[in-house]
């Protein structure tokens, strides 16, 4: 069984839909790289995220993703600089 897999998408032009065809790799690290998809719970991150506003979502994504692709201190830095950022944008008051 090959890894590629021809996956049609529609792309409307005006007047009409034109069918392309991509090539995707069944390892294809741009759609589903592992690291998406190898948590411990199955869940794939963006489901949880895809709730949540930018910053939330991101600080979340780190979190889950920080033990699967072997940046372990730099995912939970930028997962905090994301929940910083947050706290600013929720609460500028107490930002002073």
């Amino acid at each position: 069984m090959s890894d590629e897999v021809n996956q049609p998408k529609h792309y409307t032009l005006p007047g009409r839909q034109v069918p392309v065809h991509v090539k995707c790799s069944m390892s294809d690290e741009v759609n589903q790289p592992k690291h998406y998809t190898s948590h411990p719970s199955g869940v794939e991150c963006i489901t949880i995220t895809e709730h949540m506003n930018f910053c939330l979502g991101n600080a979340i994504k780190y979190i889950l993703r920080c033990e699967l692709k072997g940046k372990h201190r730099q995912d939970l830095e930028k997962a905090i600089w994301y929940l910083n950022r947050e706290l600013k944008r929720s609460y500028p008051d107490e930002n002073a």
